[in-house]
């Protein structure tokens, strides 16, 4: 080789031979591609997971929370405490005025059942009574006022005995009178099953059948209540 071969070099068109590769650079080169492949995964796959976890934060958290309540108005809260007040009171009103009336209409049936039960007690001996003066031939229709003026002329011990009697007799009706006790005798009366019990038909010229011929006893009833009806006999 001259002088002018080592100054310019290998001659041109020959090709330059590359340098061997150390294998070692090789493998730490593929190592270093490698973990940051790896790094980058796990950063993708952590922002991820903060997105879901806020996702799903917002979608569990309850309607309006995070936001602060609106204010109460004091006085629409007492209006509406009044109101429940007032509807409860109106409720405990309306309950006492059933009660009130259910307790009235109670009484009144209690007094009533007991004022029929005392004329149904008393009546045999009106009854009674009424024969005793028929049979003595006193009209046993007339009331008598027990506050009267006794008659002043003389009568005999059976006049005076059948004047006693009546005023028994009076003196009864006026006590079932004035406890709401009528009694009532219906002749002449067109017949009425429901006041009146016919005992027996007669015929009568003049009169219409189904007419109340006869009164054999008296009738009675309280209020509209009858406790028993008039036993008649009815024209046939």
């Amino acid at each position: 080789m001259n002088e002018q071969e080592r100054t310019n070099g290998p001659r041109a068109g020959v090709d330059e031979i590359p340098a061997p590769q150390d294998p070692a650079a090789e493998v730490v080169n593929e190592e270093v591609v490698e973990d940051a492949e790896v790094v980058e995964e796990e950063a993708d796959s952590l922002e991820d997971a903060e997105v879901v976890s806020e996702t799903g934060s917002l979608e569990d958290a309850p309607a309006g929370a995070g936001e602060a309540a609106p204010p109460t108005d004091p006085l629409a809260d007492a209006l509406r405490e009044r109101d429940s007040y007032l509807e409860l009171a109106q409720r405990a009103r309306a309950d006492f005025e059933n009660y009130r009336r259910r307790a009235t209409a109670q009484t009144a049936e209690s007094e009533r059942r007991g004022k029929a039960a005392l004329a149904k007690g008393m009546l045999p001996a009106l009854d009674n009574l009424e024969r005793a003066l028929s049979a003595a031939g006193v009209e046993t229709g007339v009331v008598v006022d027990p506050a009267g003026e006794p008659p002043s002329e003389e009568v005999s011990a059976r006049d005076a005995l059948a004047a006693g009697v009546a005023l028994v007799l009076s003196e009864l009706r006026l006590a079932l009178v004035r406890s709401g006790v009528i009694s009532y005798d219906p002749v002449g009366e067109r017949f009425d099953p429901l006041l009146h019990e016919a005992i027996s038909t007669r015929q009568a010229d003049g009169i219409a059948s189904g007419t109340v011929l006869e009164t054999l006893e008296r009738g009675y009833r309280v209020d509209e209540q009858v406790i028993r009806p008039a036993r008649v006999v009815v024209a046939g």
